[in-house]
């Protein structure tokens, strides 16, 4: 829809310019949120860019394409920065000293420590510092959705003119620090992420499409496949990004690797009194006592709900019982950490709120969860995958300690290649889960 109007522009603010440096898809998806409202907005990518977004936005008439950054800098009064977190320090150095005076300067990074310190660098001392970043991919819908707002440098009160600007996309603005959103996106993206990234790495290893078959059937399982799918579905640097550079992040995925492991070795050697132990107390440490009134709360998810978006057919069958390591391994490493998932529901993801549900829908059962632990030391079935799910945990937590971004883009494209064939349809359906288990939770 091409957009010449500014009805959605507040009074004062009609001649306003946003510029946007990166038009990859959260920066197209911005772009046209912003057209379809009224601004006037500047974009630029790569200038090789320049001719396929020329015609891609041919018919908005208040989107002009640009060759470069330098020219999106001089001409806006407010401008995003929409690149890889890897790529925003050499890409504020080439840019930022073309910054117009008097400007706001924002970013849409994932990772806001590298992002700032990039500005501070490189920006004029003139240009205020208002970050940002919405806490959703690029095709969920942005309303209601959590967005970040940090009031990093503002001489003139510059925040309210940000907010009026993203005020269009309809989501839940909530005011942090740099250091604050690191740490919460780190609790509830950087661990999650890891989880799903080694689940898919596993099956890989195990040359198999897991919802062929009767070993993973079932609600749980649903949002384990469907989330895989949609996180290798997407660009290896999203991900690569908010782990590597994201301070708070590795200590988290190396304690969860570390909790996968001694799990495991509990299981391994049929240790059930300690595994048991150890699980319930980290069972209290996160969701309080069984008598805690939060208990009593509606579920965040549902069966019936969840049991609805399958992959594959539902087989004759009863479903092969799972000890779920992937959840157990994720409460005993928020219990480590310190950490209560509950706390940062409002800058929670999608993929976030569906990774807790999932597991408190295990631990809020204690029949559920008895007997996941009763298989895991009694049932060798899902041996073999928990131990490819184990040595996948450590692979990425050692990628991410050693900082190797060219070994995540690696294990994760090799994964992801495998499942190609496989996206459309886990897309479709995925698409469809986030959209149901939302709606849900809200009522």
């Amino acid at each position: 829809m091409a957009s010449n109007g500014n009805s959605g522009v507040p009074p004062g603010m009609e001649e306003f310019v946003v510029g946007i440096i990166g038009m990859g898809d959260m920066g197209k998806m911005y772009a046209r949120r912003l057209s379809d409202t009224g601004w006037k907005v500047m974009a630029c990518d790569k200038e090789e860019q320049y001719d396929s977004l020329k015609k891609e936005f041919a018919d908005r008439t208040n989107i002009k394409i640009l060759r470069n950054g330098h020219l999106v800098s001089r001409a806006s009064d407010y401008i995003i920065y929409s690149v890889e977190a890897a790529a925003i320090g050499r890409v504020v150095a080439e840019y930022g000293p073309s910054t117009k005076l008097g400007a706001i300067v924002g970013g849409q990074t994932s990772c806001k420590d590298p992002e700032i310190k990039a500005f501070e660098d490189h920006l004029p001392s003139d240009v205020d510092i208002i970050s940002c970043h919405s806490l959703h991919g690029p095709k969920v819908d942005t309303k209601k959705q959590p967005l970040v707002i940090i009031q990093h440098r503002d001489s003139s009160n510059s925040v309210k003119k940000v907010k009026a600007v993203l005020a269009c996309l309809e989501s839940e603005m909530v005011d942090l620090t740099a250091h604050q959103h690191d740490r919460i996106t780190a609790d509830t993206q950087a661990v999650t992420h890891v989880a799903f990234l080694s689940m898919g790495k596993a099956w890989h290893s195990m040359r198999q499409f897991p919802w062929e078959g009767a070993r993973y059937v079932g609600g749980i399982e649903n949002v384990k496949i469907n989330l895989t799918m949609r996180i290798y579905s997407q660009k290896w640097h999203v991900y690569a990004g908010l782990a590597i550079l994201n301070p708070e992040a590795r200590k988290q995925i190396d304690q969860y690797a570390k909790s996968v492991t001694e799990l495991y070795k509990l299981m391994l050697g049929g240790h059930h009194t300690q595994l048991r132990t150890r699980v319930l107390r980290a069972k209290e440490n996160v969701f309080g006592k069984e008598h805690d009134p939060k208990w009593a709360d509606k579920p965040l998810l549902e069966d019936e709900v969840l049991d609805q978006f399958s992959l594959g057919k539902t087989p004759k069958e009863d479903p092969l019982p799972n000890n779920h390591l992937s959840l157990l391994a994720m409460v005993d490493c928020w219990s480590a950490l310190g950490t209560v998932p509950y706390d940062h529901m409002i800058c929670s993801t999608p993929l976030f709120r569906l990774w807790l549900g999932v597991t408190e829908h295990l631990f809020r059962d204690p029949e559920r969860l008895d007997e996941a632990l009763r298989i895991a030391v009694e049932d060798n079935t899902f041996r073999s995958d928990d131990l490819e799910f184990t040595f996948a945990a450590r692979g990425w937590a050692e990628c991410v300690g050693l900082g190797h971004f060219e070994t995540w883009r690696d294990r994760f494209v090799i994964t992801q290649k495998f499942f190609e064939p496989r996206f459309p349809a886990a897309i479709e359906v995925g698409n469809r889960m986030v959209k149901a288990v939302l709606e849900s939770t809200k009522n």
